[in-house]
């Protein structure tokens, strides 16, 4: 499938299911056994019990939203906002929860005015104003990662707010598009940078890449997103990121690389997953390149909660983007590598509803983030978040 008739393609699916106009009224949630093929990945039972372990997060995650609007447990990172907030509020999407309806409807309408409060100026997604250099996990860091997820959120709620909000949400994605164009075009280093995404500040060593395969993936969502709610999108932005990810795929390894020079190329289970998901916002689901990787997640599945890779990985975002990329392969790679992920994200679950903090970066972005990013990785088999419908 080309890549325009793609992106038409899924835009059309998002108007069937509401996603591009706006909700007339609560939409019930939908069974939690997905249908046709995604089904037979667990029994029916495991499914219901599934769909308990998700309703239990969402309401633990409920009961902690700040009064500006963001969701914190008080250990969240100033500088890990709005993205937390923002993947918050895909959580509670994913299991069919719309902004302004039902029990959650007004928490999802004050999150969504606080990752807009969180523009800038020039339409970076920002809580904190970026400092003038790079710094680790301060927002010089961080803010390529809250912008695109902050937009990338708002895109998939744009077709369910009315009003002023709806007005506010067009106007902070068209800012937003344009602010991620001009990062993606600035000028790079290694000329096998270009097309890709990296941090606001350029890291404090020449040496490092100018661009990495995490904030990339990151970017296109958004940029899938956006084009699906029909904002503009011109289709040098895409071709230019997917140059980018292709050249990320080591073929004498099988393998997406993090970065394509310096001392960070490596690769792990979450970038594997996230180059399979790029792959797929391009409708590129079966070509050798996103079978290779699918191959290599098949041989490394997840058995216990907290597990890492030596280098690069962090749990949560792992789990997240291999639990996409599984489902947008399909077939045996969904009946092989879900069932195992899900097993330890439910065994892991704490008697409150909540997922526990685990290592290697993510104690600074707190429990409620551990706790969307596990209910987002448990129902990509509901099919309720466009952005990543098969």
């Amino acid at each position: 499938m080309g890549l325009a008739k793609f992106f038409c393609s899924a835009a059309l699916a998002l108007i069937c299911t509401g996603g591009v106009i706006a909700a007339e009224g609560p939409a019930p949630l939908k069974p939690a056994t997905p249908q046709g093929s995604l089904a037979a990945a667990l029994p029916a039972t495991k499914w219901i019990e599934l769909e308990h372990s998700v309703d239990r997060g969402l309401a633990w995650m409920a009961e902690h939203q700040a009064v500006d609007g963001s969701f914190t447990d008080g250990r969240t990172s100033a500088a890990a906002q709005p993205a937390v907030t923002s993947f918050c509020v895909m959580a509670f999407l994913s299991r069919g929860h719309l902004p302004g309806f039902g029990p959650y409807g007004a928490k999802l309408e004050k999150a969504i005015d606080f990752v807009l409060a969180c523009q800038k100026p020039d339409g970076l997604f920002c809580y904190e104003s970026p400092e003038a250099v790079w710094v680790s996990k301060m927002a010089s860091h961080t803010a390529t990662y809250n912008h695109a997820i902050a937009g990338l959120m708002l895109g998939e709620v744009y077709g369910h707010v009315t009003g002023r909000r709806m007005k506010e949400v067009k106007q902070a994605i068209d800012r937003a598009l344009q602010f991620t164009r001009d990062l993606q075009t600035r000028p790079k280093t290694f000329p096998q940078d270009r097309g890709g995404w990296r941090y606001l500040r350029l890291h404090y060593d020449h040496t490092a890449a100018d661009s990495d395969l995490s904030v990339t993936a990151c970017q296109l969502m958004f940029l899938r997103s956006a084009r699906n709610a029909e904002f503009e999108v011109p289709q040098s932005y895409i071709d230019d990121a997917m140059s980018y990810v292709h050249r990320s795929f080591d073929t004498s390894q099988g393998v997406f690389m993090y970065t394509l020079s310096g001392a960070e190329r490596y690769s792990s289970r979450g970038l594997m997953g996230a180059g399979i998901v790029s792959l797929s916002l391009a409708g590129q689901h079966q070509t050798p390149m996103a079978l290779a990787a699918g191959e290599w997640l098949l041989a490394r599945p997840f058995r216990r909660y907290g597990e890492m890779s030596p280098q690069g990985e962090t749990f949560c975002y792992s789990t997240y983007y291999v639990s996409q990329a599984a489902l947008q392969l399909g077939g045996k790679y969904w009946e092989g590598i879900f069932p195992p992920l899900a097993r330890a994200l439910m065994e892991a679950q704490e008697p409150d509803g909540s997922w526990p903090l685990v290592g290697n970066g993510d104690e600074t972005l707190g429990r409620v983030y551990c706790t969307a990013m596990s209910v987002l990785s448990l129902t990509p088999g509901y099919q309720l978040l466009p952005v990543y419908q098969r």
